[in-house]
């Protein structure tokens, strides 16, 4: 999915997905600040930062994706 990303929510949730299982960290905080530097340069990162913060912890805490 890496080469087709998009501005929007759901395609940064497809790449953190996939970036999550990669990263090894036990601390789900610094897990979540990790995978979203690996994708600094994905569109909806870079003009939504906050939101994607968001989105991440919503994923990882709210429906307990992972």
């Amino acid at each position: 999915m890496k080469d087709k990303t998009y501005n929007n929510a759901d395609s940064f949730a497809i790449s953190f997905d996939e970036e999550w299982q990669k990263v090894d960290c036990k601390d789900i905080d610094q897990k979540i600040d990790k995978v979203i530097k690996s994708l600094s340069d994905h569109p909806f990162v870079i003009s939504n930062l906050d939101d994607a913060k968001k989105i991440a912890k919503f994923r990882i805490y709210s429906l307990k994706k992972f």
